[in-house]
């Protein structure tokens, strides 16, 4: 059995590589080849514009994807969502589809936009929501950069953002918002039919997500006076509650909790002055609910 999987290249492609990689999967490309080899037998990658992996996944070419909600409905593919997974090229935050208009402009909402020029990756995303705006405007297709055609070229362009810094850069400003998107694992109906296929899809989802849990969490042990116990472990968030093991002294026991990595650097002072000691974080690759 081999799976072809679709890898988005580009900006996302390093990202997903680091998160395959914590997932326990190596993908590595060599100088001579634009194809990425993996060190499961089981899976062959394949690197793809994100967005032609919607479409790819529904006519049966590749297995399975990686791709961008905002591609599958532009696309308006037909696939099967796996999950999702919050990972794009910056941060893990999602990054938003809108339409931009040069500060500038007089343009304050779509409905302005009746009889304008806009340019955009997202044709068909953009002329859908025209369509439902009652909105007649002449939508062409853009191969990126778009931020540099207003407004000398066009009079507002649909991208997608993350951080906004581009459009700031370029004298823009957000009119409105057509789309939240994040990354998705899809696959398509056939390969989810076929036994040996569906498990090792289903068994990606298990670490992917476990990966994507742990991004965001770290471990951490400590010791800790029984007598103090109550109180110490009153500060502690947890998952659950905390692992207690007994040590050789019966007057401290161990404790073990999985904590948001940006309460750690509050928690650990705090836990030191109630009393604390030994005190370790460790990173983690998985965490599976």
């Amino acid at each position: 059995m081999i799976l072809k999987l679709g890898i988005p290249k580009g900006s996302l492609q390093e990202p997903t590589f680091a998160l395959f990689e914590k997932a326990g999967y190596s993908f590595r490309v060599s100088s001579r080849s634009y194809q990425p080899v993996s060190d499961d037998p089981e899976i062959e990658p394949i690197l793809l514009r994100p967005q032609e992996i919607p479409s790819y996944v529904e006519q049966g070419v590749i297995d399975a994807g990686l791709t961008g909600l905002d591609w599958i409905k532009d696309t308006g593919a037909v696939v099967e969502e796996i999950c999702e997974l919050r990972y794009s090229k910056l941060t893990n935050n999602p990054i938003r589809v809108v339409l931009a208009a040069h500060n500038d402009s007089p343009i304050q909402s779509v409905k302005d936009l009746d009889g304008k020029r806009i340019a955009t990756e997202y044709v068909r995303l953009t002329e859908r929501y025209l369509t439902q705006s009652g909105v007649s405007a002449q939508v062409e297709f853009s191969w990126g950069a778009c931020e540099v055609k207003v407004p000398a070229l066009v009079d507002a362009i649909v991208v997608n953002t993350e951080t906004g810094n581009s459009l700031r850069a370029h004298n823009l400003r957000i009119v409105e918002t057509l789309l939240t998107s994040t990354t998705r694992f899809i696959a398509n109906k056939a390969a989810l039919s076929d036994e040996a296929k569906r498990i090792k899809i289903e068994s990606l989802q298990i670490l992917l997500t476990g990966a994507m849990n742990a991004a965001k969490l770290v471990g951490l042990k400590m010791n800790l006076p029984v007598a103090k116990q109550a109180e110490i472990l009153g500060i502690l968030p947890s998952l659950q509650n905390p692992t207690l093991s007994p040590l050789a002294d019966s007057a401290w026991i161990a404790a073990e909790v999985i904590l948001d990595h940006n309460q750690v650097r509050d928690l650990i002072p705090a836990l030191k002055r109630a009393g604390a000691t030994g005190l370790v974080e460790y990173p983690l690759n998985k965490v599976i609910y």
